[in-house]
């Protein structure tokens, strides 16, 4: 078990949450350039203690995605207890997309999946890939989207919108035009969505 694994000390869950906020600032300025020496002083602790936590800049962004993961999967078991399956299925894309908004580590690291230690968060993305592969089910049973939609094709739709969020970081107008176009794809001939909320 390794010292992220086990329950840790009170400073050192201070300490570490403080590390993943540095980070999270550096990786929104500077991407895949942010340093683990900016990361630590960011932080306002030393190296080592920064390394005892994470011993690279790999293992950083995996915790903070595995994170993100663990959210993502109570957004979607609360997605699963909506009544309308279609609905049910818009609520969670919409809501994975909203989270991941202005979260530069989280669109960072699926932009480039090679930076992740995937297998230490195997359990985390599983619990979040079940539930929203039983959100698009219940939508496809339903008649509410196009009967050969899958997960792969969420992760797809995903991607494509978190990639114009990287690049264009200025404002969300154009990654919910970009959803919106998405959805208009993606739902059953005849039938209409949830009314898109205005971006800011």
């Amino acid at each position: 078990m390794t010292e992220t694994e086990r329950p840790l000390r009170a400073d050192a869950r201070r300490n570490r949450e403080r590390i993943m906020v540095a980070a999270g600032e550096l990786f929104a300025r500077r991407g895949r350039e942010a340093q683990m020496e900016e990361i630590a002083a960011r932080a306002g602790l030393g190296m080592g203690t920064l390394y005892r936590h994470f011993p690279n800049k790999q293992a950083l962004l995996t915790a903070m995605v595995g994170e993100r993961f663990h959210g993502m999967a109570e957004l979607a078991r609360a997605a699963e207890q909506i009544t309308d399956a279609g609905d049910a299925f818009e609520t969670i894309l919409r809501n994975y997309l909203e989270a991941a908004d202005g979260d530069a580590s989280f669109q960072l690291a699926l932009m480039g999946s090679d930076d992740l230690e995937w297998e230490r968060i195997r359990q985390q993305k599983a619990e979040f890939a079940a539930a929203v592969t039983r959100i698009i089910d219940r939508a496809v049973a339903s008649g509410r989207v196009r009967a050969d939609l899958t997960l792969a094709d969420f992760t797809l739709v995903a991607s494509g919108v978190i990639s114009t969020m990287y690049f264009k970081p200025g404002g969300n107008a154009d990654w919910r035009r970009h959803l919106q176009l998405a959805l208009d794809g993606i739902r059953k001939p005849g039938t209409k969505g949830r009314p898109q909320r205005s971006g800011n």
